[in-house]
């Protein structure tokens, strides 16, 4: 794969991670019941009750980016389950 095509995939990933922790910190710091999250691609209001949600969509935010610098340094990924 093109190394500027990777580099700027790996920028949006770090750029969607920022996101959803913000909303999760947002979200679990107290006074806070919604939140919008913009992750740069889309917006949407979302709820403590969607933690959870969130919780998963970051575990694979996080494991795209280590496939993402993975191939571009031309390394090897083993990836296990999140729990």
């Amino acid at each position: 794969m093109d190394a500027e095509f990777l580099q700027g995939r790996i920028d949006a990933t770090k750029a969607q991670i920022i996101a959803y922790e913000d909303a999760i910190t947002a979200l679990t710091s107290g006074g806070v019941q919604s939140y919008t999250l913009d992750t740069g691609q889309s917006r949407q209001t979302v709820t403590r009750l969607e933690l959870s949600t969130l919780n998963n969509a970051l575990d694979g935010l996080y494991n795209r980016l280590v496939t993402l610098q993975a191939r571009q340094n031309g390394g090897a990924v083993i990836v296990g389950p999140a729990w």
